[in-house]
């Protein structure tokens, strides 16, 4: 059936319910006439009556609640009086009468008047003949018997009027019927009612003719009881809506629609309310509910069909939003019947709705910035390239394992490094590598359990944390079944590529944490990797590590606090006169109980640890303050300090550097930071740009130990230095084997053809120095010339003015370089 036909089909029910209620009525009013007793008294009361009747009829007070209008009449005040004064029939005739002419002043609709006029004589007549039969013909008000009369005709008498609009409502909008319970508010206009009626009839005692006044006196009280309704209504209503808006400050945007759908109910009276949300790319969501709670929430799409209701609808966010961007959304209410809000409900509707698109807007800008904060955590404990967690989630996630699960089983730490790996790089391409590495990451989460953290730590390494094993046996059993994940081929561009791996075993606990759990699973792996070998468990006594080094990172802080770091400096002297001519700092360690520590035993320790940088800031300091004091005795000569390539990642390096350098007073070309090349450091182009940093700051860079297995000529290509340092292992071959006297005799070569200048360590003999002057080595260092000594024992022998060794005879044969290259060289630059 069609909507129309419904409609139709409805009014036609509703029209036969009017016909058959006005036929019922004239029935009652017809027996009631002939059964009651009739007209007895003056004439001017039943026209009094019909008087009041009619104010009756003309002076509710309505309040809307929900789609229903509640009316404030005075019925039931008038039916009482017309109880008391009048005879039941002629009451019944009075109010009969009084309703239809209220109706008719008012200009009702046809049906309206019919319904109302018959609902009025029907129930004025069930309350007539209640009363009779409980009183009879003369009701004293002020007696038991009289008033229980009254107050049962007054109940049947509302009674029969809430059924009579019920059934009509129910008619109209073909709806189950549903007996309208009488509001609370009603409840009390009754019970006002009856007041005001007792009232009226002490009045009446005193003189029947105040029964005229009682009507005026109606009609003021229809105002002032009007007016101070409406003032406390706006009053609460407007108490309600900053409640309603000041729940909006929550930022969770569920909560957000939950307070908005339960307060929009409770402030407008609505039987459903809905908030459709439009905010960012998402589609478009919605919640319902009423003043009970939301039914449901989601996508707007997905929602079920709502019931078919008047629906008033408010854009979100306020009209200059709706203009600019459509706003974040809408908010509609749904009444069951016909409404009509006020000019107060619909500007309370407009701020309502302005108030809940900020706070829309405000819950789901903070819905997003706690997405991005997720995600930037996840990312920054993340391998981007494999997905599996990065060496900072495994130390802060393993430590909280290995403090929290012990009791549940062993843990063990497995390193696994690729082999082979550089050469897929170098053949296929970088891209090729990382879909291995990729591959490699989900095989070895796919094997992992449950619990294990598995981890890609950078590079071809990875690292897995066996969570819970159930007996220590087991950790190099579920290492050896992460190592078989690697053996199948691997595709790539059409090319199967099988990748080996080799593996180290370290089981927990240890003192250290994760990071020394790691570094034993590495010092296991190189074992693995010597030994010829796949897998290995860490053995302490093949750890070439200082046992007592953990005891040493432990003290570490306390030895910076407490100044037990010092300097030693090796005097750099010109191998022909014997004068120095630099300095080399040498960092002891003072320790308490172990005496003075050499630079081997704690610069791993502090490497490993956090404390690298203060530790080089307290270098530099000390360093560039004794090239200071020296200079102040009048032989300002440079300093060299060792550098360790750790530090070269630390992008504050430059700018500690340049700092020390203004406090010490010394000119840049004075300082000369000596390295050792690392074969991984030095393709970083982190590197790159702190040694660009510290060359534009005028720094000297010096390549230490060169000619050993640490650097290379690779090295020298990529890094522009300014100075090369023999290693004293060569110095010492020198005189005694062949092979040792050509690496050196290529290094001062190279330093010539590169412009470099040339130091050679460790020259402990005469003939070695003779040997390196004759080949065209102007500086060395060494026993030959002096042991380390103190700042101030340096700055002695510069005032003495003396030569540490005497000079050389002239009658050598050596090419002279300039004593200017201890100085920055100018032409070299990055």
């Amino acid at each position: 059936m069609s909507t129309a036909d419904t409609t139709t089909a409805r009014n036609t029910t509703l029209h036969r319910y009017i016909i058959g209620h006005a036929a019922l009525a004239l029935g009652v009013l017809l027996v009631a006439t002939a059964k009651l007793p009739g007209p007895t008294g003056p004439l001017w009361v039943a026209i009094g009556m019909l008087v009041l009747y009619t104010v009756a009829g003309l002076a509710p007070v309505e309040v809307r609640l929900r789609s229903q209008g509640v009316q404030f009449a005075w019925g039931e005040a008038a039916v009482i009086i017309g109880l008391v004064v009048l005879p039941p029939s002629t009451m019944i005739w009075a109010a009969a009468l009084g309703r239809l002419a209220a109706e008719l002043i008012g200009r009702r609709p046809l049906e309206k008047l019919t319904l109302n006029v018959a609902k009025q004589i029907v129930a004025v007549s069930a309350a007539a003949t209640l009363s009779y039969l409980v009183a009879g013909t003369e009701v004293d008000p002020f007696t038991v018997r009289g008033g229980i009369a009254l107050i049962a005709a007054t109940a049947v008498y509302a009674l029969l009027a809430a059924f009579s609009v019920s059934v009509a409502i129910s008619l109209a909008n073909a709806t189950r019927l549903r007996l309208m319970p009488l509001h609370r508010v009603e409840l009390v206009a009754i019970a006002g009612n009856i007041g005001v009626a007792y009232a009226s009839l002490a009045l009446l005692r005193f003189d029947p003719r105040l029964l005229f006044a009682i009507p005026p006196l109606i009609v003021f009280l229809r105002v002032t009881y009007g007016y101070r309704l409406r003032t406390q209504t706006e009053r609460e209503a407007w108490q309600r809506l900053a409640a309603a808006t000041d729940r909006f400050s929550e930022v969770d945007l569920a909560q957000v629609l939950g307070t908005a759908v339960t307060s929009a109910a409770e402030l407008f009276g609505a039987d459903e309310v809905e908030v459709l949300v439009r905010l960012g790319a998402e589609p478009d969501g919605l919640a319902r509910g009423d003043a009970h709670g939301v039914s449901w929430a989601g996508a707007a799409a997905d929602a079920p069909a709502a019931d078919e209701a008047q629906t008033i609808v408010a854009p979100l966010g306020g009209q200059r939003d709706t203009d600019t961007d459509g706003g974040p959304g809408e908010l509609r209410l749904r009444f069951r019947g016909a409404v009509r809000l006020s000019d107060r409900e619909r500007y309370a509707l407009r701020t309502f709705a302005a108030s809940l698109g900020t706070a829309l807007r405000n819950a789901y800008a903070y819905a997003e910035a706690q997405r991005r904060a997720t995600r930037s955590a996840h990312d920054a404990a993340h391998d981007p390239l494999t997905g599996l967690a990065n060496r900072r989630y495994l130390l802060d996630a393993g430590e909280q394992v290995l403090r929290e699960q012990p009791a549940r089983g062993t843990q063990a730490m497995v390193l696994i490094d690729l082999d082979h790996f550089k050469e897929v790089n170098d053949t296929l391409g970088h891209s090729a590598g990382d879909e291995v590495l990729t591959a490699i990451g989900r095989r070895l989460a796919t094997a992992a359990g449950a619990d294990d953290i598995v981890v890609r730590l950078g590079g071809d390494e990875f690292a897995v944390l066996f969570v819970a094993l159930p007996a220590p046996a087991l950790a190099v059993h579920r290492a050896r079944q992460m190592l078989a994940t690697l053996d199948p081929p691997i595709e790539v561009d059409g090319i199967r590529i099988t990748v080996g791996g080799s593996a180290g075993v370290a089981l927990a606990p240890v003192q250290g944490g994760v990071g020394e759990l790691l570094r034993r699973a590495d010092v296991a792996m190189y074992q693995a990797k010597r030994d010829g070998n796949r897998l290995a468990q860490y053995a302490r006594q093949r750890d070439t590590a200082d046992i007592g080094r953990l005891a040493l990172g432990g003290e570490l802080r306390a030895a910076l606090v407490g100044d037990q770091f010092t300097l030693r400096y090796q005097p750099i002297v010109e191998l022909n006169s014997g004068r120095i001519s630099a300095a080399e700092a040498l960092a002891r360690w003072d320790h308490p109980y172990r005496g003075e520590m050499l630079p081997k035993h704690f610069l791993t320790a502090i490497e490993r640890s956090d404390l690298l940088p203060e530790f080089t800031d307290l270098v530099l300091d000390r360093a560039l303050a004794a090239a200071d004091d020296w200079a102040r005795a009048g032989r300002p000569i440079g300093v060299a300090v060792n550098l360790s390539p750790r530090s070269l990642l630390d992008p504050g390096l430059v700018l500690l550097v340049e700092r020390r350098l203004a406090a010490g007073r010394v000119p840049p070309e004075r300082l000369t930071l000596e390295l050792t090349e690392t074969r991984n450091l030095s393709r970083l182009d982190t590197v790159d740009e702190t040694l660009r940093g510290l060359r534009e700051l005028g720094v000297r860079v010096a390549l230490d130990d060169f000619g050993t297995g640490s650097s290379s000529l690779g090295m020298l290509a990529r890094v522009p230095v300014d100075e090369l340092k023999i290693d004293r292992g060569f110095v010492a071959g020198l005189v005694t084997s062949p092979e040792p006297a050509a690496v050196v005799r290529a290094a001062i070569d190279l330093g010539r053809s590169l412009d470099l200048s040339v130091v050679a360590e460790g020259v402990e003999s005469q003939q070695q120095r003779a040997l390196l002057f004759e080949l065209g080595c102007p500086f060395g260092s060494g026993y030959l010339f002096s042991r380390p000594v103190a700042g101030e024992k340096v700055a002695e022998l510069l005032a003495a003015d003396t030569p540490l060794a005497p000079a050389m005879s002239n009658d050598a044969q050596v090419i002279r370089i300039p004593p200017a290259r201890l100085t920055r060289n100018p032409r070299r630059r990055l």
